[in-house]
């Protein structure tokens, strides 16, 4: 008897506690508006992250999860003329490809339409902005995020947000801090916008030498801290060769490192092609992969694809690829497959995991039921 006091007892305290969780719930959608408050396994439907692919399979790969993260800050930074813009175009122009809105923020005022339509990006469609100051630049960017129709934003670069009273003011004024304090107020703003319009917006940043740096890396980015905490994505774009032909340079080998990522594990590196008034080389990047999984067949300088050669020396592997886009289609859905690239793995770990689920509440169903048939049988004996 005293077991089943202290089973009703603890029934009703459990029974109150849910009481006043439910009304304190009411209480807030009320006030906030229906879904302000949930469990996190109701909204289950949104937990797997959507991502827009970069134009660089590589790339997908390293970032884990096939693309950059919808409804997230991404920031881009490394040296002058790394490919920071243009890796930032060729996501545009994956967005454009999907049917996606696509907005740049020229702060640099330093975008040439005749490169952005080479890699690809609809520049009829798409919207840009040359502001004159910092706080223009992200009020404009604010807004377009908000309305919820465009999917992309390129900010480039956060170097270039200059704060009003810098441009009021002379050559020579001290200004200290004003452009870390502006992207801290701009970032604590945009966060929440940005999540809620599932938009991806990209910063792109500069590289600085701290002053008096003995050890360690002196490399820091520009605009203050915030931005390095609000990314969920921060690649650190290289340029580590150039590609020459002939003795002429035609473009840059480059590495990207993911060195922040919140959506999946960091650290992981990808390295393209950059060709001079094309952007990366899709063919390349294609070709470096299919080579390193074993789909095509490499044997001193000769590429062979399923028994035959399609070319000697990498270039004339990629042009032969560039020439048959079919057969790069093929290899590169084969390298896909074999990496497990657009979500896959996601999805058949949420299985799992829903699985998992279900296999617990039924054995607590069951459990309940034992205890209830235990308590009856208990009564019974008792009487």
């Amino acid at each position: 008897m005293a077991k089943e006091d202290k089973y009703k007892e603890i029934n009703a305290v459990k029974n109150d506690k849910l009481k006043a969780l439910d009304a304190a719930i009411s209480q807030i959608e009320k006030q906030y508006g229906k879904g302000s408050i949930m469990k996190l396994g109701d909204n289950s439907a949104h937990m797997n992250v959507e991502t827009i692919p970069t134009g660089s399979l590589s790339l997908d790969i390293a970032l884990g999860l096939g693309g950059l993260p919808k409804g997230r800050i991404i920031e881009i930074y490394g040296p002058e003329s790394s490919g920071k813009t243009t890796v930032a175009l060729h996501a545009v122009a994956e967005v454009q490809k999907r049917g996606g809105i696509a907005g740049f923020i020229d702060a640099e005022h330093a975008l040439d339409p005749v490169y952005a339509k080479n890699i690809g990006v609809d520049i009829d469609n798409l919207y840009i902005s040359q502001p004159d100051c910092g706080e223009q630049a992200l009020e404009i960017t604010e807004t377009m995020v908000r309305s919820g129709a465009v999917d992309i934003v390129i900010v480039d670069s956060v170097a270039a947000l200059v704060p009003k009273a810098e441009i009021d003011g002379d050559m020579g004024d001290s200004h200290v801090g004003l452009q870390a304090r502006l992207m801290s107020q701009a970032l604590r703003k945009l966060t929440s916008v940005i999540s809620k319009s599932n938009c991806v917006v990209i910063f792109i940043n500069q590289l600085r030498e701290k002053v008096g740096v003995m050890f360690g890396n002196p490399e820091t980015t520009t605009g203050g801290r915030a931005l390095k905490f609000y990314s969920s994505v921060r690649m650190d774009v290289r340029r580590i060769e150039a590609l020459k032909q002939g003795g002429e340079v035609v473009g840059n080998r480059t590495r990207v490192k993911i060195v922040k990522n919140k959506v999946a594990p960091p650290f992981r590196e990808a390295e393209f092609d950059i060709m001079f008034g094309q952007g990366i080389s899709r063919e390349g990047d294609i070709l470096d992969l299919a080579a390193d999984k074993g789909v095509v067949n490499k044997s001193g300088a000769w590429y062979a694809y399923n028994g035959d050669k399609i070319g000697q020396g990498r270039e004339n592997a990629k042009q032969y690829l560039k020439d048959n886009p079919l057969i790069c289609e093929e290899i590169e859905a084969k390298v896909r497959e074999m990496l497990k690239v657009d979500g896959t793995e996601e999805s058949e770990e949420a299985k799992e995991n829903e699985t998992e689920a279900q296999s617990i509440k039924a054995a607590e169903a069951i459990a309940k039921k034992a205890e209830a048939i235990e308590k009856a049988a208990s009564s019974e004996a008792e009487e």
